[in-house]
């Protein structure tokens, strides 16, 4: 989130779920890991948001980058238009 506000993006909330396989013997490590972004926010830039997961995922997050040496790692996006409550 703080890449997308810092290019003044109008984020109001940001889940990611995940979903994941593991492998069948012990020590049954994850063999594929689903993760999907829903991003909420007004006015967002679909290609600022995809920009910020992928810097998210490749660059910034060590996890990631620690569990790409054993697990397929998938991202996916969803964008989300903020009600005006």
């Amino acid at each position: 989130m703080m890449i997308l506000k810092r290019g003044r993006e109008q984020v109001t909330d940001c889940v990611v779920e995940i979903d994941g396989e593991r492998a069948q013997t012990d020590p049954k490590v994850f063999t594929k890991i689903a993760l999907k972004y829903v991003v909420t926010g007004r006015a967002l830039d679909r290609k600022k948001v995809e920009r910020a997961v992928a810097l998210s995922a490749e660059k910034y997050c060590s996890a990631s980058a620690i569990m790409a040496k054993t697990a397929e790692l998938t991202h996916t996006i969803e964008v989300v238009e903020a009600s005006n409550v």
